[in-house]
């Protein structure tokens, strides 16, 4: 079991920058230079935010709706009952879960990650798979995976080196694609070195689909995501409509993506431009086009299906009302996709006096626009980070092991901020340590207050709304 969080205390103390100057002199090169540009990213002022459009004036909720009601107005918006929702607690559990899920697998495995690793317990869920292919024979099982192009060719035994046998064993019913970020491309590509060019852009979308199961996560397919590294899993059991859509939505980013060949060689979609050898903003565009169809035409479905359950007074007596609304947001800046900011923005602005918002984060580095919406409003904040101690590069060779440095210097600049404006009472931070684990765990929670004639109505009309990202 997790210790517990601890309040923050080791912001506020001495000689950090210090000990920073130390491990980049640690790690100088052979000619004397301090890599410190790789660090540029996470001490360095943040750029002026990006102006994003406000939801429409015609996203207000009708007077009885619930009061997140206008992110409908931006994606699909998915009722279910929260019996079909399961919260995975651990690693293992996430593990156990999606090998039984490929067991069962009858018509479709589809997943989305940065990479799959090289293990014994990855060899053992490609194993999986493929014996769901081979039971199904002839069957109408398709499996389709995306994996970053970048970290999944990291190294001579890699993710592409793992699913060979697969493609090569069912060329007809295994698709595997490699996004690759379009702004790595000329000069930059040839002279970034692995590791290195992975800090350019990468497709980090995590989802795991079965058939109508959809386990939503931040872990990799990787041996720390199943046994030592905490994350955040949501299994959704039975939601059909929901499985459809991230289907679509991973076969989207597919089509833009490279295509891994069983020999190991890679190709991209006919007609389709290349995302680093093409013209960007034609790459660009057609990318956008193609996922943004995926999102609108699950938002028109999803409106016409409500409002047809809506008008039909036999089928709300016949089906269960839904008590949890799921809605995807999605965020792919290269694209000019950025709904999910545009969301977080919104709801950290409109948040009132009261209100709980809780945020968590492995990797704290708020952009300067969320600081500033965070130290200006006026509801009370619970931010749950990683100790230097459970961040993934702790202990890491190179410049890399300064990396959770730098992370807590942002975090002390920012502590710094919260006591200067004496909002310690409103905005307070935590840690999360555990020894020998890891944390990755990225979640965004607001829970609105409520008034004592209020409660009766607030299943409703206010509730909780979470973003697992």
């Amino acid at each position: 079991m997790a210790a517990p969080a601890v309040l923050w205390r080791r912001l506020r103390g001495p000689g950090l920058l210090a000990l920073l100057a130390r491990l980049c002199d640690r790690n100088r090169d052979r000619r004397g230079r301090t890599p410190l540009f790789l660090l540029a990213p996470l001490i360095a002022p943040a750029a002026p935010p990006a102006t994003t459009q406000r939801p429409p004036l015609g996203c207000v909720c009708p007077r009885g709706a619930h009061r997140f009601e206008w992110v409908g107005n931006l994606v699909p918006e998915f009722g279910i009952s929260s019996s079909s929702v399961k919260i995975l607690s651990s690693p293992a559990e996430f593990y156990q879960v999606m090998k039984d899920q490929v067991k069962t697998a009858k018509n479709r495995i589809t997943m989305a990650s940065l990479y799959l690793g090289t293990g014994v317990l990855e060899k053992e869920l490609v194993d999986c798979i493929e014996e769901a292919l081979h039971r199904t024979g002839q069957t109408d099982l398709q499996v389709s995976i995306l994996l970053d192009y970048t970290r999944g060719s990291r190294g001579k035994k890699n993710s592409r080196t793992m699913l060979l046998p697969l493609l090569r064993r069912y060329p007809d019913r295994v698709r595997v694609s490699l996004f690759h970020t379009p702004n790595l491309r000329g000069l930059l590509r040839w002279l970034a070195p692995e590791r290195f060019n992975e800090t350019i852009g990468l497709q980090h979308m995590k989802i795991y689909l079965f058939d109508d199961n959809v386990i939503l996560s931040g872990a990799n397919l990787s041996d720390s995501y199943f046994t030592n590294r905490q994350d955040r899993y949501i299994l959704l059991q039975g939601c059909s409509d929901m499985a459809d859509f991230f289907n679509e939505l991973v076969h989207a980013v597919g089509d833009v993506s490279l295509q891994l060949e069983p020999d190991d060689t890679i190709h991209i979609e006919e007609g389709m431009e290349h995302p680093y050898e093409g013209d960007k903003a034609k790459y660009c565009e057609a990318a956008k086009k193609r996922i943004m169809q995926v999102i609108e035409t699950a938002r028109h479905k999803q409106c016409e299906l409500h409002s047809a359950s809506f008008q039909s007074k036999e089928t709300a007596l016949s089906v269960e009302p839904p008590d949890t609304w799921v809605y995807p947001l999605i965020q792919m800046k290269p694209f000019g996709i950025q709904i999910d900011e545009l969301v977080t923005e919104t709801l950290l602005t409109e948040a009132e006096r009261g209100d709980q918002l809780h945020l968590t984060t492995g990797y704290f580095n708020l952009t300067q626009s969320y600081m500033d919406l965070v130290l200006g409003t006026r509801a009370n904040y619970n931010i749950l980070l990683a100790s230097p101690e459970v961040n993934g590069f702790f202990g890491a060779k190179g410049i890399a092991g300064a990396i959770p440095v730098a992370y807590v210097h942002i975090e002390r600049q920012f502590y710094d901020e919260v006591c200067k404006q004496r909002q310690q009472q409103r905005v307070q931070l935590r840690e999360y340590f555990r020894d020998h684990w890891t944390f990755h765990a990225k979640v965004r929670s607001v829970l609105p207050v409520l008034s004592l004639g209020q409660l009766n109505e607030a299943k409703l009309q206010y509730p909780e709304i979470s973003i697992w990202g």
